[in-house]
Formats: C-alpha cells, sequence, structure tokens
C-alpha cells in the first residue's frame, strides 16, 4: 500500500543509457526494504554518502521500540521515515520518500529506483534479493545471504546471470584487519596453518525457552505479521519472536552461528580458499529441538586438499565457549572476548573480530616478520564499495558470489545443528547429505503459495 509519494522524479540509469550510465544527477537512487534496527543503521551509513539519494521504503511494521536491544533506538517504518525526510529537509524543506508496506509494490511502482538494501530477518532476504535482482535493481542484503543453501545457490545463480552489483551486508569483510590476517596467513607469517578456532559471544535470546513459546498468541496486525513472515509458512505470532529475538527461532533466523558465521569465519575462507567440507558436525551447548536454536555451540569443519583448497580444520564456539589458551600467548595478553586463533607449524595468530587487529606470537617471531606489501585491494568502506560498483567500479568483495559461498558454508553448521549435531558429510555438488534423507527438508525449505522463488 503506498501511503505517500516522492515529489520528483528520478529516471532510472537504465532509461538514460547502458549498464553503469550515471544519471544526470550523479545520485544512486536506493530504496530500504526492512526498517528495523539494523535497516535503520544501514540506512544511516547511506545518508552519509553524497551520491545517494534514498527516496522509498518498505516495511510491514511501523514503530520499534529498541532501548532494550543493542541498537538502542526507535526504529520501524515510521521512524526511519523520519530520519531519512530529516536528513534531506536540511537542504530541501519540501523532500518527501515514498513509503510501502509491501516491498514488492515499491518494485511495481518506483521505476527511479537504482538499488535496494535488504536488511529485514534471515528468512526473507533470499526472497526479496531473488524479486529485486530481477526487477533489475543492484542489491545490497544483510548476513546470512538466504536462510538454506538452495537459496544460497539460486541468489549466486541470478547475481551471476544478471551481472547486477551485490553486496553482503558482513561489513567486518571490508576493514583493514581482516585484510592484514588474510595477507599475513597467504605469507606464511607463523608456517603452514592447518587448523583455526573462532568463537564469539552470542547466545540464545531466550535462555530458558523450549521450542514453541507457550505465551499468549498476538494478533500481528501492529506489525503486519504476515507481511513480515513473507515465504515462511504461516505461524502465529508469539511475543518472543519479535523485535530481534526471531534469531532464536529455526523458522525465522539461523541461531549465533547463522548471526556471526558470515563474520567470523570469514578469514579463514578468504585466506584459504574454502569452499567445500569433506564434514561438518556442530554440537548444541543447551536445549534445542526442531523449532529453536541452542544457547551455544561448538563445531568441526573438516576441508580435505582440492586445489587451492588445503587440508584444514575449522572449529566454532559460541555462547561463552572458547578453545583452551594457547602456550604461545604470553601471560599479560588476554584471550579476545570474540576472535579466532589460527595455529601455524611456526606460531599462531591471534584476532579479534571477524579477523581484525592480527596478532602474531610468539612475539620474537612478530618482530623479525617483515609483512607482505599489500596485495588485497583496499575498500573504500562497505557501502562505498557497493555504491561504486554501481556505477561501474570494481565488484565489491563481499559481493553475492563469495557471499553465498561463505554463507552456504555457515549454514551447513546449521544444517548440522537442526539435526541435533548429526555429522554431515557433504556432497557439494549434488547438494546432499549424505545418508541423511532427513536433512533434505531444511536445504530447501518450503514456501508457501504465492511467494515461490524460482
Amino acid at each position: 500500500m503506498a501511503v505517500s509519494a516522492a515529489g520528483f522524479m528520478i529516471l532510472p540509469r537504465h532509461v538514460l543509457g547502458g549498464k553503469g550510465f550515471l544519471a544526470p544527477s550523479d545520485k544512486v537512487t536506493v530504496g530500504i526494504i526492512g526498517a528495523g534496527g539494523k535497516g535503520r543503521q544501514n540506512t544511516g551509513s547511506l545518508l552519509q554518502l553524497n551520491d545517494v539519494q534514498v527516496t522509498s521504503i518498505a516495511d510491514p511494521a511501523p514503530y520499534w521500540d529498541l532501548k532494550d536491544f543493542y541498537y538502542k533506538s526507535k526504529a520501524g517504518r515510521g521512524p526511519v521515515k523520519k530520519m531519512i525526510e530529516d536528513h534531506y529537509q536540511a537542504q530541501n524543506s519540501s523532500y518527501r520518500i515514498s513509503e510501502y508496506l509491501d516491498f514488492r509494490e515499491m518494485l511495481e511502482k518506483e521505476s527511479s529506483l537504482d538499488a535496494v538494501v535488504c536488511s529485514t530477518p534471515d528468512n526473507t532476504h533470499a526472497y526479496v534479493s531473488l524479486k529485486a535482482m530481477r526487477a533489475g535493481k543492484h542489491v545490497y542484503c544483510e548476513k546470512p545471504l538466504t536462510h538454506n543453501i538452495w537459496e544460497a545457490r539460486k541468489v549466486k545463480e541470478v547475481a551471476k546471470e544478471t551481472g547486477l552489483a551485490t553486496q553482503m551486508g558482513n561489513s567486518l569483510h571490508s576493514g583493514e584487519g581482516i585484510r592484514q590476517t588474510v595477507e599475513y596467513l597467504r605469507d606464511g607469517a607463523i608456517g603452514k596453518v592447518e587448523e583455526a578456532h573462532t568463537w564469539v559471544p552470542a547466545q540464545r535470546w531466550n535462555p530458558g525457552l523450549s521450542g514453541i513459546p507457550a505465551s499468549p498468541v498476538q494478533s500481528g496486525e501492529d506489525i503486519g505479521w504476515d507481511l513480515w513472515l513473507g515465504p515462511t509458512p504461516f505461524m502465529p505470532l508469539h511475543p518472543e519472536y519479535v523485535p530481534v529475538t526471531w534469531r532464536d527461532f529455526w523458522a525465522l533466523g539461523c541461531g549465533a552461528l547463522g548471526d556471526f558465521g558470515c563474520h567470523d569465519l570469514d578469514a579463514s575462507v578468504w585466506a584459504f580458499n574454502l569452499h567445500t567440507p569433506k564434514s561438518v558436525q556442530v554440537f548444541p551447548a543447551g536445549y534445542s529441538d526442531e523449532h529453536i536454536a541452542p544457547y551455544g555451540e561448538t563445531g568441526y569443519y573438516y576441508f580435505e586438499k582440492n586445489g587451492d583448497q588445503p587440508d584444514f580444520k575449522q572449529v566454532w564456539y559460541s555462547g561463552g565457549l572458547q578453545p583452551p589458551r594457547p602456550e604461545l600467548l604470553p601471560k599479560d595478553v588476554e584471550m579476545p572476548h570474540r576472535g579466532s586463533l589460527f595455529i601455524g607449524k611456526k606460531g599462531i595468530i591471534v584476532t579479534g573480530a571477524g579477523g581484525s587487529n592480527p596478532q602474531i606470537y610468539p612475539e620474537k617471531r612478530r618482530e623479525r616478520y617483515n609483512p607482505p606489501k599489500p596485495e588485497i585491494p583496499r575498500s573504500n568502506g562497505h557501502f562505498r564499495d557497493w555504491i561504486d560498483a554501481i556505477k561501474g567500479g570494481p565488484a565489491a568483495s563481499a559481493n553475492f558470489i563469495y557471499g553465498a559461498r561463505l554463507t552456504e558454508l555457515t549454514l551447513l553448521g546449521v544444517l548440522s545443528l537442526r539435526l541435533g549435531g548429526k555429522k554431515i558429510h557433504w556432497d557439494g555438488p549434488d547438494m546432499k547429505a549424505i545418508g541423511l534423507p532427513e536433512a533434505d527438508k531444511y536445504l530447501r525449505e518450503p514456501v508457501r503459495k504465492g511467494w515461490e522463488m524460482i
């Protein structure tokens, strides 16, 4: 439902010229899909770019009070629309953006849009991204890129087919620190590396809950619950689902691993060119079942040598679990609250979140080490790189081709969790968990009629 309309017209770039042609205004017009806490943050980042014009917003929920969550803000369609208009009205007092409940109507009516930013919950990432790319829009989508592995492959396929500029929202990928970590590892700073450990403090939002909530069902009309669910088969709304806490439930989110895997497994995947694991097994820590994610996790990814991919073991921890303290770490140095440990034949590298701030130990090796000349192109900013790609520059480094691979590896761990911690022997080419037919329903999940993703 269109609530209001923009009071001006910017012709879409494809009308004025070929792919990459800049509009006379030199602005990339962007629509916001999903205006929760992360949607508000992403919008704020776009507003800092002078060659971007946010012209439309779509979200079925008019308002969220997120003061009790890490966003510490007010969000939803109304507050984010006001933030956008307040920003532009400093230069143009009559500036207004168009507003929709259903993003599909926005795509249909807002022909001037060049691009969209998808900041919806995990269960709708793939549908929004596919629909937008099919409409010819460049797409930025939050992580994980999709909710299941089939979706990841479909999004990658359509991104390749359309050639549009894409970027997944694992923003730490654009940092200087992860680039240094990858370069150190490739350069042999600590010798051959066959093992890495990665940990995040994230835990379940509803720690005492077992399965589906027993709280009274809510109507959901005030937040547009039916539209909010998108392709997910209808489920009654409980207060434990929103806002933010939807991550606890497999139908909507992907738990701590799904939330942080695309950030914190990134350095290993990037440095060692990881594609297809031989096996994956992630054990739940605390109660979990077919409906709800566990409190924490410990998981193991095993990769066999295949081309550039080496023999490699990646261990994952969440919920406060961590690896044993390495002997090479000086006694006066604390283990990071969130980080990674790479174990080499000649030393270790300890990083912060998402592969940031790499530190080599023992310290004598760090002092003698001569870092290589930077080989990975440096980022001008996670959104900046995407906008530059829209304008015909190089592809953003977390584009959907790479993002889909990182997401698939993350979701293989989620798949093991959803199967109660079963070990998955993975047949990548055929997208099969060998000997586990019960995994098929999670590899490609059912969708509601009218929300098909083909």
